[in-house]
């Protein structure tokens, strides 16, 4: 991955005893990012709305750090959380949008 960002420990660790598949990983994603039309901040919403809606703190903090990198503001985060509530509820979204707000509290 070009861009320079702080791996979690436990992403560490599965980097250090899983690397072939870490590998393999990274390489799909690239590699399904780069066959389409979309661009990165997009896909990085997409993304952090599929995290949120299955409840994934991690994936929610890593996507949304991600968008922001890609370009989006905060308000088009905190858009694309809201227009899921009548997907997945407002529970959902609340929580998904206080853990952005983690994340903005971090940085």
């Amino acid at each position: 991955m070009s861009e320079k960002k702080v791996k979690s420990r436990h992403y560490q660790y599965l980097l250090s005893n899983f690397p072939e598949v870490m590998q393999a990983v990274e390489n799909l994603g690239s590699t399904v990012r780069e066959a389409g039309p979309l661009d990165n901040k997009t896909i990085e919403l997409i993304q952090l709305a599929v995290a949120a809606s299955s409840q994934s703190v991690g994936s929610v903090h890593s996507h949304a750090r991600r968008a922001r990198a890609a370009g989006a503001s905060q308000s088009e985060i905190e858009h694309a959380l809201l227009a899921l509530v009548s997907t997945i509820g407002f529970p959902k979204v609340a929580a998904a949008l206080a853990w952005i707000q983690e994340t903005t509290d971090k940085t």
